[in-house]
């Protein structure tokens, strides 16, 4: 699997993110949005960083579960309650996104919303990552 960051020096420089991103593989997983749900499927965290940091470990334990990599992902959207808190916290978060999955930014987005399904929940992640095909 091949990805290529695309990041056009006439656009903004990145920072968490890239502009586009160019995947070659034969196999595209499509990431459920992942909260910060516990394996008993109660939402822990108090604060918008803790739960960040377990909606991405459930997102890349269900990448691994298929077979990939932080690397292999393509795609991103994080769903927000309250995008100023996001704002806010962006460096935070940062490290904590870079301890997870390192330095390997897909495209990506933050996008506002009203509420989650899971009432306590405050921030929803999906994506989609390509792989090479399995041996």
């Amino acid at each position: 699997m091949s990805v290529e960051r695309v990041n056009p020096p006439e656009l903004s420089p990145p920072a968490g993110f890239s502009h586009a991103v160019v995947a070659t593989g034969s196999r595209v997983v499509f990431l459920a949005g992942q909260t910060a749900l516990d394996q008993a499927g109660k939402v822990v965290g108090g604060t918008l960083t803790e739960q960040f940091e377990r909606a991405l470990a459930n997102l890349l334990a269900a990448l691994a579960a298929a077979g990939g990599a932080p690397s292999d992902l393509a795609r991103v959207t994080v769903h927000v309650t309250d995008v100023a808190d996001y704002r806010s916290r962006a460096a935070e978060l940062g490290r904590v996104w870079r301890r997870l999955a390192g330095r390997h930014y897909p495209a990506m987005a933050v996008v506002g919303i009203v509420r989650l399904w899971d009432e306590d929940a405050l921030v929803e992640i999906d994506g989609f990552a390509v792989l090479d095909e399995r041996p």
